[in-house]
C-alpha cells in the first residue's frame, strides 16, 4: 500500500507555546525524567565555636515507577505550573492534597510511557527536536530568540522546555504505534455508518462536553467495580448538591482532560462515542448526565454547549460535490538510528540535483532509494484527495505545479522529494464516502482505545507511592 493511503491525518505534535503549556494542564505529560538527587557536600566546618556541620536535605522521592523515581521537586514544579494555568483559565482549584495526587498520577503514567518508548527504541533526536521547536516559534510568528525569551518569561528555562517537548513528541509516537496503528474497522461497520448518515437529518448536533471519569482498573474484581461505582455516585451527589463540575473534575477525574475541567471541546455527534450522544441527547446546556458506564470506567457528562451543524448530502440523481485531486509521486528517506535527519536531507538534495541535471529519472531513483512501499512503482502514489496525507506533505504538494519537484520536505515519516504529475477536479466517489465514514469511526474508537491503553500502561507498571512519607 502506498504512503498516502497509510498516512492518516494527524495532529501537529505542538501548536505553539500556549498549546504546549496547556498540554501540561491536560496531564498529557511533558516533564523529563528525573532521578533522586544526592545530598550536596556538607559546608566546611565553622571555627571552634560552631563545630556542627550544616546538613543539606536531599530531594525526596514521592514515587517509584519500575526502575525510576519521581522526586518531590519534580512534582512541586508541575503543581506550580498547573496552578498558574488553571487560574488563567478560571478553573476553581481542587484541595492541595488532591491536586498533588492528580498530578503525581499523571507523572506516573507519563514516566511509564517514556519507559515503554525506550524499550521500543523510539527516540527523538536533537535535529528533530530543533525543527519542532523552530516550528513552534514560526507558528507564534516569532524568531527563535524572541520565542526563547518568551518561554523564559513564562518561568521555564529554555533547556527544560526543549526536553519537555522531546518527551511529549516521544509519548505521541509511542501512542501512535501502540494505539493508532492497531485500530481495526470492518467493512460492515463502514456500511452501518453510511446507512446511519443517510438516515440522519440534514442538521446534526455538535456538542461541547465535559466529563468526569472514574477509571476501572484492568481485570478489576466485582468488588473493585462496585467501589468505583460508589465513587462515581458520590461525585454525582456532590454535583447534585451544587458542586462545581470543573473543580470536581480536577479533583477526582481519572481522564487526561481532568485539569482542564474535564472539557472535551466541540465535536460533532458522529465524532463522539454513541453512549455519550445517547446520554446527553435530551439534556440542556448546563445539565449533567446520569452515570454512564464504558469499558474504561464510569463517566459523568456535562453539556457545556449545543449547536446545529449542517450536513452536506447528495440526493439521489443529484450531482456529487467536486474536489481537486493530485497525481503525485515521491521518494521517501526515513530517519532512524542509522540515518539521521541531516543524512536524509543531504541524500535527497543530491538526488534532486541529479533530477535537475537530467542524469536520472524520478522513477529510477525512487526504485533505488525510496523507503516507501511505492518504490516498486517508481514512487507513484496515484490520485490523492485532500486530507489523504499528513499536513506537511500536502502543503508542499499543493504548492507545486505539474512537473515540478520539491526541495526535501520533512514529515513525521521522514524526508520526501515530491513531484506533481497532474491535477484534476473530480466528483466525490463512493470510495471517498466510505473513506470519510471510516475516518469518523476511527476517531470515535481512538479516544476509547487511548484511554484503555493508558490504563493498561499504568496498571502493568510497578509503582510505589511515597507521597505521604515524612
Amino acid at each position: 500500500m502506498s504512503t498516502h493511503t497509510t498516512m492518516h491525518k494527524v495532529q501537529n505534535p505542538i501548536q505553539g507555546i500556549k498549546f504546549a503549556i496547556i498540554m501540561l494542564c491536560l496531564g498529557v505529560g511533558i516533564l523529563p525524567g528525573a532521578r533522586a538527587e544526592t545530598a550536596a557536600p556538607a559546608a566546611k566546618s565553622a571555627p571552634a565555636a560552631s563545630t556542627k556541620p550544616k546538613i543539606q536535605v536531599a530531594d525526596t522521592i514521592v514515587a517509584v515507577v519500575n526502575s525510576e523515581v519521581i522526586t518531590r521537586h519534580e512534582l512541586n514544579d508541575r503543581v506550580t505550573l498547573v496552578e498558574q494555568r488553571m487560574k488563567q483559565q478560571g478553573i476553581a482549584m481542587p484541595p492541595a492534597a488532591e491536586m498533588q495526587k492528580q498530578l503525581l498520577e499523571r507523572l506516573i503514567v507519563d514516566r511509564a510511557q517514556l519507559q515503554l518508548a525506550k524499550e521500543l527504541g523510539i527516540h527523538v533526536d536533537d535535529t528533530m527536536l530543533d525543527r519542532a521547536v523552530a516550528r513552534i516559534a514560526e507558528q507564534n510568528k516569532m524568531t527563535l530568540q524572541a520565542f526563547r525569551d518568551q518561554v523564559e518569561r513564562e518561568g521555564t528555562s529554555f533547556a527544560k522546555f526543549r526536553e519537555e517537548i522531546r518527551d511529549e513528541i516521544t509519548m505521541q509516537r509511542v501512542r501512535e504505534r501502540e494505539v493508532d496503528n492497531k485500530i481495526q474497522i470492518t467493512e460492515s461497520e463502514v456500511d452501518n455508518e453510511l446507512a446511519a448518515e443517510a438516515a440522519a437529518p440534514q442538521t446534526q448536533q455538535e456538542f461541547n462536553l465535559a466529563q468526569i471519569l472514574v477509571r476501572i482498573p484492568e481485570n478489576a474484581s466485582a468488588e473493585q467495580i462496585g467501589e468505583r461505582r460508589k465513587r462515581a455516585e458520590d461525585i454525582l451527589g456532590q454535583l447534585g448538591a451544587g458542586g462545581d463540575f470543573a473543580r470536581l473534575a480536577a479533583t477526582y477525574s481519572d481522564s487526561i482532560d481532568a485539569l482542564k475541567g474535564g472539557e472535551l471541546g466541540w465535536r460533532s455527534q458522529d465524532r463522539l462515542p454513541q453512549l455519550f450522544v445517547d446520554a446527553v441527547a435530551n439534556l440542556k446546556q448546563g445539565e449533567v448526565s446520569a452515570i454512564v458506564k464504558s469499558a474504561n470506567g464510569f463517566h459523568i457528562l456535562k453539556v457545556l454547549g449545543k449547536r446545529g451543524a449542517s450536513v452536506v448530502k447528495v440526493a439521489a440523481g443529484a450531482a456529487a460535490p467536486t474536489v481537486q485531486q493530485t497525481h503525485a509521486r515521491h521518494i521517501l528517506i526515513k530517519v532512524n538510528q542509522v540515518v539521521t535527519a541531516a543524512d536524509a536531507r543531504r541524500k535527497l538534495t543530491e538526488l534532486k540535483l541529479r533530477l535537475d541535471n537530467k542524469s536520472a529519472t524520478f522513477e529510477e531513483l525512487a526504485k533505488l532509494y525510496s523507503n516507501d512501499l511505492s518504490a516498486s512503482k517508481g514512487g507513484d502514489l496515484g490520485w490523492i484527495y485532500p486530507g489523504d496525507t499528513v499536513p506537511e506533505f500536502e502543503r508542499a504538494m499543493d504548492a507545486l505545479k505539474p512537473g515540478e519537484i520539491s526541495e526535501p520536505v520533512e514529515s513525521p515519516f521522514g524526508f520526501h522529494l515530491i513531484q506533481v504529475l497532474e491535477r484534476k477536479t473530480n466528483d466525490v466517489s463512493q470510495e471517498r464516502q466510505r473513506m470519510a465514514a471510516r475516518m469518523a469511526i476511527r476517531e470515535r474508537k481512538l479516544e476509547e482505545a487511548t484511554q484503555d491503553w493508558l490504563r493498561q500502561v499504568r496498571d502493568r507498571a510497578y509503582v510505589e507511592i511515597h507521597l505521604d512519607d515524612k
